[in-house]
């Protein structure tokens, strides 16, 4: 059961909404539904809401947050039926700030953890993100991107993020528009211990978003009935 019990207390309390501004960068996959019930850290309720479609990989660099620039790392396994709707929900999720893990899981049931990363522009078009845990990499990931950019926003495609915290159900819907381009992932390693592998597969598709803003409101807390 997910909870900040076993946590520090945070030394900054950012209730929702949230605005956050930042690149990202995401990638998009058909997997087995075999490999994402076995291989993809979902958790029970996950499981059995499972239905598959599109799975998606984020990485994201937050440049301005309530608790101040932050990076990400998260899985989202693909579509679930939670609560009579088709939705999201993450299965696994990395975060640079403790500040930023302690406020996800009260504000949204978002499973985070802490990790370290470092990314690094190789060229004008090309960029190296790494994930590390005490100094060692599990997550290693070079994208190249496209020179043709065009708008994106969820305004055509609301999302909705529904996750468990405690005995209560949260649903969020974020949004979010920046600026996108098609990119190519030219190489990625993955310890599969510690995040999904999705290393074998090939990405169906790959975007770099560019100056995104985008707005996590607050929550809809439902209890779960038994």
């Amino acid at each position: 059961m997910l909870s900040t019990e076993h946590l520090p207390p945070p030394s900054l309390i950012a209730t929702a909404p949230w605005s956050l501004t930042g690149n990202g960068y995401i990638f998009l996959y058909r997997l087995p539904k075999k490999f994402v019930r076995e291989k993809c850290f979902l958790f029970d309720y996950q499981r059995d809401n499972y239905k598959g479609l599109l799975a998606s990989m984020m990485l994201v660099d937050y440049h301005t947050t309530p608790v101040g620039p932050y990076r990400e790392l998260l899985f989202i396994p693909g579509v679930f039926d939670m609560l009579e709707k088709n939705t999201f929900s993450i299965s696994k999720i990395y975060v640079s700030d403790a500040n930023s893990v302690w406020n996800g899981i009260e504000n949204w049931g978002i499973p985070k953890e802490l990790c370290d990363f470092d990314f690094q522009a190789l060229d004008e078009r090309t960029d190296k993100l790494v994930a590390k845990r005490e100094n060692i990499p599990f997550f290693e990931a070079t994208i190249r991107r496209g020179s043709f950019s065009f708008p994106l926003t969820t305004a055509f495609l609301p999302l909705r993020i529904t996750q468990q915290l405690r005995d209560e159900w949260v649903v969020t819907q974020p949004s979010a528009k920046g600026k996108a381009y098609f990119g190519k992932l030219t190489d990625i390693k993955i310890n599969a211990d510690m995040f999904p592998n999705i290393a074998p597969f090939k990405p169906w598709g790959v975007l770099v978003v560019k100056n995104f803003t985008m707005t996590f409101p607050v929550a809809n807390f439902r209890k779960i009935e038994p």
